[in-house]
C-alpha cells in the first residue's frame, strides 16, 4: 500500500529549524509542513504590516528558506508554510528572492491569499450577515469602529489546488494548522471531499504534528526527565497509508521521544470536545481513537472518525484595545513575598490619590502566583527572592506611561530593599480578538492560487 512521509518543520513563529534541517537531510521525507500562526502571532505581524506594508509576514521565512531551499530542490521535498500570515503575496517574495541569491531555479512557488476578509466587513455588514462573537453572541458594534484586521480559517483545497497545479513550495495566510499537512495526502492519494474517515485520520496526523517537537517529548508534562537529548529533538514525523492509518516517529539518531504517552499529551492539546473537533476539513470524532507503539519511538494511530465538514469558517479580527504599561522589580530576603506586597499596595493607593483611571490593574509575584494564579498557595517557607510584574491597560500611551513614575521612588522611599529595578518598559499597543462564523462558500469565492516558476 501506498504511504506518504510528511515532516514537521515548525510550531510556531520563532521556533527552531535546526530539526527540520535534520529531517529534510536525513528523513526520508517528501513534504515539510511550518506551522508559524497563531492567533497571537496575526496581531504581532498586524503591527509588522502597520510599520511597514510591505511586511506581515513571519520574517524568519527568510533564514528557513536560504537553509532549505537547496535541499528540497535536491531531494525533490516540497515545503508547505502558512508564514504568509498577513501578507503571504510579499511572503512569495521574499522566498523569490532567496531562491534567486542562492542561484537556485526551476522550482515553483504558490501563494495561497483570500484568508484577509477585513476590506469584506462592511459588505458582509450591509448585506445582513452577523459578525457576532461566535461564543458568547456578543454584538460586533462594542468592536466594530478598531477592528484592524480580519482572516478567516481556510482548509486544505487551497493547498491541494497548489500542489495540482505543481508548486514545490507553498506560502499561505491564515490556514487551519492541521490543513498544511492534510493537504498532501489528499493530492497524493486522491482522497474525495467526503472521505469523512480518511479525512478525519489525516487530520489527525496534522494535529500531532502541528506543534513540531511537542508530540517527540518537548514540553512534555509525564517523566519529562528521562527524555534524552533535548538539545538535539527532532520534530515529529508522519509515516501515512492511503487508507489513513499512520505511524508518527521521527528522524533516526535525533533526540527526543515519540511514545504513547508523548503523543496521547498532543492528541489532546487544544481539544475542547473530543467527539467534535471541528475544523474547516472535517469534524472530527477522536473518541476511539487508539494509540499503540509500534517500534523504537514508533507510535500507531488508527482509529479517527469524521463527519460534514461545517458549513461555516471561522473568523479570527483584531481590534485595538488600549495600551499596556508595565514594571518589574525585585526585593530579596527576609521577608521578600511582604514587600513585594506592600509595595504593590503602595502603588494601588498612590493611582487612587492621583486619580489614574486605569482600565485595568495587575500584579503578579514572580516565582509565587504569575503562573498558578488564584490556585498558587502561599509558600511555606521563607524565599529568597520575589519579583513582582506591575502592569496596567490604559486609553493611551500617554497614560499607561505614568505607572513608570510611582515604581522608582519606591528605591529610596518604599520596603527594604529595592533591587533589580528593570525599569518601566516601553509601553505598547494591545490588540484584542473577535471570532465570529462566516458562510464557507462566501470566504472561498475569493481565494486565489497564484504559482510562479523561479
Amino acid at each position: 500500500m501506498k504511504t506518504v512521509r510528511i515532516g514537521a518543520g515548525q510550531g510556531f513563529y520563532g521556533d527552531s529549524f535546526a530539526p527540520a534541517l535534520e529531517t529534510a537531510k536525513r528523513g526520508h521525507v517528501q513534504y515539510l509542513c511550518f506551522d508559524s500562526l497563531a492567533e497571537l502571532t496575526l496581531a504581532i505581524l498586524q503591527k509588522d504590516r502597520r510599520r511597514d506594508p510591505a511586511l506581515g509576514y513571519a520574517k524568519d521565512i527568510s533564514a528557513a528558506m536560504r537553509e532549505l531551499l537547496p535541499l528540497a530542490k535536491e531531494k525533490g521535498i516540497k515545503l508547505l508554510t502558512n508564514a504568509g500570515g498577513m501578507n503571504p503575496l510579499g511572503a512569495r517574495q521574499e522566498v523569490l528572492r532567496v531562491a534567486g541569491e542562492l542561484g537556485i531555479t526551476g522550482l515553483k512557488v504558490a501563494a495561497v491569499s483570500g484568508d484577509d476578509v477585513l476590506g469584506q466587513l462592511e459588505e458582509w455588514e450591509k448585506g445582513g450577515l452577523s459578525l457576532n462573537h461566535m461564543e458568547d453572541g456578543r454584538d460586533a458594534g462594542a468592536v466594530r469602529s478598531r477592528i484592524v484586521f480580519a482572516n478567516a480559517y481556510l482548509g486544505a483545497g487551497p493547498l491541494v489546488e497548489a500542489l495540482r497545479q505543481g508548486a514545490d513550495i507553498i506560502v499561505t495566510g491564515r490556514v487551519a494548522d492541521s490543513a498544511l499537512f492534510l493537504a498532501p495526502l489528499i493530492h497524493e492519494f486522491g482522497w474525495q471531499a467526503e472521505d469523512w474517515d480518511r479525512l478525519a485520520q489525516g487530520l489527525l496526523m496534522g494535529h500531532l504534528m502541528e506543534c513540531s517537537g511537542q508530540a517527540s517529548g518537548g514540553n512534555f508534562s509525564g517523566d519529562w526527565q528521562s527524555v534524552p537529548d533535548l538539545d538535539a529533538i527532532g520534530f515529529p514525523v508522519a509515516e501515512v497509508r492511503e487508507d489513513g492509518e499512520f505511524v508518527l516517529t521521527k528522524t533516526e539518531g535525533t533526540g527526543g521521544l515519540v511514545s504513547v504517552e508523548t503523543v496521547k499529551e498532543q492528541l489532546l492539546y487544544e481539544i475542547h470536545d473530543p467527539s467534535a473537533y471541528v475544523t474547516p476539513d472535517v469534524v472530527v470524532d477522536l473518541t476511539e481513537v487508539r494509540l499503540q507503539e509500534a517500534g523504537v519511538n514508533r507510535v500507531r494511530v488508527t482509529g479517527a472518525r469524521g463527519t460534514k465538514r461545517p458549513d461555516t469558517l471561522k473568523v479570527v479580527m483584531g481590534y485595538e484595545d488600549g495600551w499596556l504599561g508595565q514594571a518589574i522589580w525585585g526585593y530579596s530576603w527576609p521577608d521578600a513575598l511582604a514587600k513585594a506586597k506592600a509595595a504593590d499596595r503602595i502603588i494601588r493607593i498612590q493611582m487612587k490619590r492621583k486619580g489614574l483611571r486605569f482600565q485595568e490593574v495587575r500584579t503578579d509575584f514572580l516565582g509565587v502566583n504569575s503562573l498558578h494564579g488564584p490556585l498558587a498557595k502561599e509558600p511555606a517557607e521563607e524565599l529568597n527572592e520575589v519579583y513582582l510584574r506591575m502592569a496596567v491597560r490604559a486609553e493611551s500611551k500617554e497614560e499607561a506611561d505614568k505607572l513608570g513614575r510611582l515604581v522608582p521612588p519606591l528605591m529610596l522611599s518604599g520596603p527594604p530593599a529595592m533591587g533589580g529595578f528593570l525599569g518601566m518598559l516601553k509601553p505598547r499597543e494591545l490588540l484584542g480578538m473577535w471570532s465570529c462564523l462566516i458562510a464557507r462558500e462566501i470566504v472561498e469565492s475569493k481565494i486565489q492560487v497564484s504559482v510562479v516558476e523561479v
